[in-house]
């Protein structure tokens, strides 16, 4: 008999997790291996774009970037809603994808999977990743709303998780990312992240959410995860993309007053900020 790596075992337990589909807390329980699709739209893995990002934070780039179509999430703001909320860009072989990434080893830091979000397309990734040569450190850029099986596949494989972290434990979460149980799926799986790998956090500020969403997210990573491995990324992109021009409270940037009070409270929690 011929041996079988782990990471070709977590590949194919990838595989079976699509019937019925367990790889978002969303759990549609769809047969994807059959071609039915779910709430994120994903059949077959379509790649909307990839190229070396140097937009990322600063450790991190220059990053060879995987931009997934299809997401878990339909945030009413997203700013890639164009590949989010669409099924676009392009199918492409496993073994094609591992040659591109072959080919860039040494020219970047890593391998950065996103999307939309990189969940529904964990099966393909591993599979690409078996038939990788070169060992470029693995970037998990994430809502963080994969089930706990999912998770479990990335301990090993992941080096370093972008992780977002938005809603706060209220009904924000539901009202303007159509995402329930969002606080607590959130909080287990930065857990498990924290326990195998390195964490990146991102933190959007969003407009007349900072005692609702930001204080109780940074609270929350000051109490339970490790703040001497972990950094945190406080963003003021937040702009009113898809359909928040159109929804009062999120028809406005940030104002310098909401973005400096949370600056301040992560100072005051002894969180590191890049």
């Amino acid at each position: 008999m011929g041996s079988v790596s782990l990471l070709e075992l977590k590949a194919e337990i990838a595989r079976r997790l699509l019937t019925p589909c367990r790889l978002c807390e969303r759990r549609c329980k769809v047969d994807r291996a059959a071609g039915e699709t779910g709430y994120c739209r994903v059949g077959k893995s379509r790649i909307a774009n990839r190229f070396i990002h140097t937009g990322e934070e600063s450790d991190l780039i220059p990053s060879y970037t995987i931009f997934f179509s299809g997401c878990t999430f339909e945030c009413l703001f997203c700013q890639n809603w164009d590949i989010s909320q669409r099924m676009t860009g392009t199918t492409l072989p496993a073994k094609a994808v591992a040659d591109d990434l072959d080919e860039h080893f040494g020219d970047v830091k890593n391998i950065n999977w996103v999307g939309g979000e990189p969940t529904p397309n964990l099966p393909f990734i591993l599979e690409v990743l078996c038939l990788a040569k070169e060992p470029t450190p693995q970037i998990w850029n994430s809502n963080m709303y994969m089930t706990e099986e999912a998770v479990r596949l990335l301990r090993g494989v992941v080096d370093v998780y972008l992780a977002d972290f938005k809603w706060g434990p209220g009904d924000c979460s539901r009202r303007y990312s159509r995402v329930h149980n969002y606080w607590n799926i959130a909080t287990r799986n930065h857990l498990l992240a924290n326990d195998h790998a390195e964490i990146v956090l991102r933190h959007l500020v969003m407009p007349g959410h900072v005692q609702c969403c930001s204080r109780p997210v940074l609270e929350w990573i000051a109490l339970h995860l490790d703040c001497e491995r972990l950094l945190l990324n406080v963003m003021d992109q937040y702009r009113p993309e898809y359909k928040a021009s159109d929804i009062p409270g999120l028809d406005r940037r940030v104002t310098e007053s909401e973005f400096l009070d949370v600056c301040n409270l992560a100072g005051k929690l002894g969180l590191q900020v890049t």
